[in-house]
């Protein structure tokens, strides 16, 4: 990634582990120079636990919350006024992806009135980096080689998910294939959403 230094994050998802899986190393990357704020809804104990290690890992601030409801979103996005909010995509294969992904565009311009921020809106990659309209469109593809260590490891406090069977190897495999796009060993992938119809100007995250 280049650019300016990047900015601070909230990132929304609606599993424990999403944030890493599908963001991860930029987070991770985020962290090391700003405020990053992960909000995900409880679920049980075993995955509130392993969501507060992950989130850990990444370096990022765990919100927990019961459900990701249009009134909480707004509230957070008044309170830690993010440069950058990031969630699923709004085309995403996963149901409960997608009916975050439309809380989160919703909430977003009432705060952005208000504070001027969020200034930029992306959502993620998703499974295969395929949407039900088709392949993953990236706007932006961060160069994550040097958290994507970081990644994995928060990836793997999710023990009771499927991690070393099903979503290691496809976030190392989407990883590469990311990375290769841009000449480097690992990248994740982001597409812009609109806020009141601007698209953000920048290239980078």
């Amino acid at each position: 990634m280049t650019g300016p230094a990047p900015g601070s994050v909230l990132a929304v998802f609606a599993h424990p582990d999403d944030g890493e899986l599908w963001a991860g190393a930029t987070l991770a990357l985020h962290a090391r120079h700003s405020t990053v704020t992960l909000a995900v809804p409880h679920r049980d104990n075993v995955r509130d636990d392993e969501a507060r290690r992950g989130a850990a890992v990444l370096g990022a601030d765990l919100h927990q919350v019961p459900r990701l409801d249009h009134a909480l979103l707004q509230r957070l996005l008044l309170e830690k006024r993010p440069e950058i909010v990031i969630t699923h995509p709004l085309n995403d294969v996963h149901p409960e992806h997608r009916a975050v992904a439309a809380t989160v565009l919703a909430a977003v311009p009432e705060p952005r009135i208000a504070t001027g921020r969020p200034n930029r809106f992306y959502s993620c990659d998703t499974y295969n980096s395929l949407a039900l309209d088709g392949p993953v469109r990236a706007d932006v593809i961060v160069d994550a080689t040097a958290t994507f260590d970081t990644k994995m490891s928060a990836l793997r406090e999710h023990a009771s998910q499927p991690i070393e069977q099903h979503f290691g190897p496809m976030a190392e495999a989407l990883g590469r294939l990311w990375g290769a796009r841009i000449g480097t060993r690992y990248a994740e992938a982001f597409t812009a959403v609109p806020i009141l119809g601007c698209l953000p100007g920048a290239t980078h995250l």
